[in-house]
């Protein structure tokens, strides 16, 4: 019997009510320049410290595998209890799909950022700058107006928030994955996608026509600043995933402003719940929907933002945003309530990392580990130890008491 097996013929259905929030790219480093604090360390969160001081487990979680710094799809997909390496999903997929996209069987999508290149082709901006949405909006009808098709594959051209967008390829005989273009660093030029299978014919077929599509795209962006280039990544089909409703029993929810995050619970069969902003907004909408679901997954991206950015003040100004909100989630208790990251996002490294998230359980049965701060430093010390982020949902099920008692 495998493991999920196990699960299943465990699992109760017992009417919970869960909410996991996620703060993405939580997790952080401490460096001298910073004082030897992490922006978690740093802020002010009177709120987070009177919910440890109620009683919480802590600990630290790994997204994929120790030393494996992962995108933001398998973060989340391992939080949502699915392993991250057997339900591989490109990022293409989980883009569209957020953008109310539908994709038909055998169409490939792949993420793409509108970039600065100098005047040798180097990258010298991945997000140009981040440009403003009304301005990607405007490239992308230039660009869907010019290049409707490659050969006979057609192409949508879709755009999403700021330098974001995605492309659709749609004809015979297309398959992914194949490798992104996106350098992941300045100073590079454009990769060239190729096949990750290289014996894989409809592969090879994606990749010369993601070639194509450049040679036809480019040209158009030439005197456009700071987007003149663009780059790609996750292209690939879409994966048959089992929802989350037949995995755990509980209806699920998601409350996202950005599409990638709205995707990736499409994708396990998560209901968007659309129209909410600010992260006050988000838990306003919850509480209005709290009857109507059993669990709900909040997503946070400013935190992951400033650290891109490497801004370590922003990035502890979004946890304490986040803290100042929290009360109004707090007001409808919720069973089990997590919070976490999907990864870590240290300001020093500009990007994500392999470095464990810290993690918060509170619920009747979560115990507390008489902590004063939910932190970096104090998640080392919690009981939960470090675990693999994909059964972070089985340990909230357990606290809910939605296992029955595995043999004599």
């Amino acid at each position: 019997m495998s493991l999920d097996s196990l699960y299943a013929k465990l699992t109760i259905k017992t009417g919970a009510k869960m909410a996991l929030i996620v703060l993405d790219g939580l997790g952080d480093i401490a460096t001298m320049p910073q004082g030897e604090l992490t922006p978690l360390e740093a802020a002010k969160t009177p709120n987070l410290d009177k919910l440890v001081a109620s009683g919480v487990a802590q600990g630290r979680m790994i997204p994929v595998a120790p030393g494996i710094t992962p995108g933001s799809g398998p973060g989340h997909l391992a939080l949502f209890g699915y392993d991250p390496i057997e339900f591989e999903v490109g990022r293409g997929v989980i883009e569209t799909l957020g953008l109310g996209i539908e994709l038909k069987a055998g169409d490939v999508a792949a993420r793409a950022n509108f970039c600065t290149l100098d005047a040798k082709g180097i990258v010298t901006d991945r997000r140009a700058g981040r440009i403003a949405t009304e301005v990607c909006e405007r490239l992308c009808k230039i660009l869907s107006s010019k290049v409707k098709k490659v050969g006979a594959t057609q192409v949508f051209i879709y755009p999403g928030k700021e330098h974001r967008f995605v492309v659709v390829f749609r004809g015979a005989g297309l398959e992914g994955p194949v490798t992104d273009t996106d350098p992941n660093r300045e100073g590079l030029p454009i990769a060239t996608a190729k096949p990750v299978d290289a014996k894989n014919a409809k592969q090879k077929k994606v990749a010369k026509l993601i070639a194509d599509f450049y040679k036809a795209a480019l040209p158009l962006l030439a005197k456009e600043k700071p987007a003149n280039g663009f780059l790609m990544r996750g292209a690939a089909h879409q994966p048959d995933i089992p929802t989350f409703e037949e995995r755990y029993l509980m209806k699920p929810a998601a409350i996202a402003v950005y599409p990638m995050y709205k995707g990736l619970s499409q994708l396990v069969g998560m209901v968007k719940i659309e129209g909410p902003q600010t992260i006050a907004e988000q838990f306003e909408r919850y509480i209005a929907e709290y009857d109507n679901y059993d669990f709900f997954f909040i997503h946070y991206k400013y935190t992951d933002k400033a650290g891109e950015d490497g801004d370590f003040e922003a990035k502890t100004k979004a946890i304490e945003d986040f803290d100042a909100a929290l009360p109004i989630l707090l007001g409808k208790k919720p069973d089990v309530l997590a919070i976490t990251g999907d990864h870590s996002t240290p300001c020093a490294m500009k990007g994500h990392s392999w470095h464990p998230q810290p993690v918060l359980l509170h619920s009747a049965y979560s115990g507390s580990d008489k902590l004063e701060r939910f932190t970096e430093t104090g998640s080392n010390m919690g009981s939960l130890g470090v675990f693999e982020a994909k059964y972070l949902i089985r340990l909230m099920q357990a606290n809910a008491k939605m296992f029955d008692k595995y043999g004599a």
